[in-house]
């Protein structure tokens, strides 16, 4: 009888397979369709399920894959996702952290060794390579292994053949490699850090893994999974539970630690709150001030001469979004007007009205708009769909 780990993974590389062979199986909610075959991923923001859709086309190859995002992103979870909707996923999913084995013995960690091949050898030693056989394995920050062991591990994905160390004997590296960085490698390549030819070896099927701050919409529904898990972890006189305003406060902050950091932020506040609700003055003071250094940082950025183009903007749809009052517009951009604001709708209104004047400048190429904007494109055009902004009834001018 199969585990329910096993029926889940089972049904989710069915719901891929059936999908990505015939999209006329998928539901016409795309959300809907990567909760299905990604049930163990959080997040279902455009630029995730962007990545999703990548992943699961990639798992029907057998061919080397670079996860390429930021540290704590969750490249691992999405490489044995991987693993699993793939042919390889009754076999062995190996794990290996390059960055995490001192350099004499990460040789032997990888294509083990025999008896003898070095002081303290004392018997023979299997290799991440022989474990994993006819499976996967996944090599976690690519980028710090050492030069000299890169030539070797080009040569077994060149030959799929290795030797342990102190051995003659050359075995079958019938194995799928899935390598993982937070480095650039092209950098690297450049910085002759890393090989140019592994580099090429690996990334035939790169797959990217947003960042939390590309994805900060996927925040709240983080925060309440991680909440839970910590709930049940810790007995406590009642639950914990972040209120709404401090949920938006922390879809404010950056997160430099991406989900990894959330996670133990999460855990963190929980413990020591000990049940009830976590509010904005239980957010650690760090946070606070980064998230103020950041509104600081953008009015230093936008320049003292900056003048929004309202007019424009309030020509395609009013300032005034879901029933707020219309805002007052400040005759001096960054002075508060003496009867007020509605600050939420002022900032939307200059959101809506640069996007605006970049989808003019670009005529309507929302490709080349993003980049004026530093968005990525999936958030452009998640915001025009949102806020009904009328370019999104154009056609995309991109090639």
């Amino acid at each position: 009888m199969r585990s329910p780990d096993q029926r889940l993974t089972s049904e989710a590389k069915v719901t891929a397979q059936s999908m990505l062979l015939d999209p006329s199986n998928a539901s016409t909610n795309p959300v809907e369709n990567w909760r299905a075959c990604f049930p163990e991923i959080i997040g279902r923001s455009p630029a995730m399920i962007a990545a999703l859709e990548t992943a699961a086309k990639v798992a029907r190859s057998d061919s080397s894959v670079l996860i390429m995002g930021e540290s704590g992103s969750g490249k691992e979870l999405f490489a044995s996702a991987i693993h699993r909707l793939s042919h390889r996923s009754p076999q062995p999913y190996i794990p290996l952290n390059c960055a995490a084995i001192p350099e004499n013995l990460l040789e032997s960690e990888l294509f083990g060794h025999e008896r003898g091949a070095f002081t303290g050898a004392d018997k023979r030693r299997i290799g991440k390579f022989e474990a994993a056989s006819k499976g996967t394995l996944f090599l976690d920050e690519i980028g710090d292994m050492p030069l000299a062991l890169q030539s070797k591990l080009l040569r077994v994905l060149q030959d799929k053949k290795f030797a342990p160390l102190g051995g003659n004997d050359l075995k079958e590296a019938d194995v799928r490699v899935i390598a993982a960085t937070h480095m650039n490698l092209e950098a690297a390549v450049q910085r002759k850090s890393f090989r140019e030819d592994l580099f090429y070896r690996l990334n035939v099927l790169p797959v990217f893994v947003p960042s939390l701050r590309e994805r900060s919409e996927d925040i709240p529904q983080m925060l309440e999974h991680f909440t839970e898990i910590t709930n049940s972890n810790h007995s406590a006189p009642s639950v914990s539970f972040f209120t709404d305003a401090a949920i938006r406060m922390l879809c404010k902050y950056s997160w430099p630690g991406n989900v990894r950091q959330l996670q133990n932020l999460v855990e963190r506040m929980v413990v020591l709150k000990g049940g009830g609700a976590i509010s904005i003055d239980d957010i650690p003071s760090d946070i606070i001030r980064s998230i103020e250094g950041q509104k600081e940082q953008a009015i230093v950025s936008t320049g003292a001469d900056f003048q929004p183009n309202f007019q424009q903007a309030s020509s395609a749809m009013p300032l005034a979004i879901g029933g707020r009052k219309q805002i007052a517009i400040p005759d001096q951009f960054g002075v508060l007007p003496e009867a007020g604001i509605d600050l939420t709708s002022f900032i939307e209104g200059l959101e809506n009205g640069l996007i605006l004047q970049a989808l003019e400048r670009t005529n309507n190429n929302r490709n080349q708009a993003a980049k004026l904007l530093g968005l990525n494109r999936t958030t452009l055009v998640e915001r025009i769909k949102k806020r009904r902004l009328a370019v999104l009834n154009e056609p995309s001018k991109e090639l």
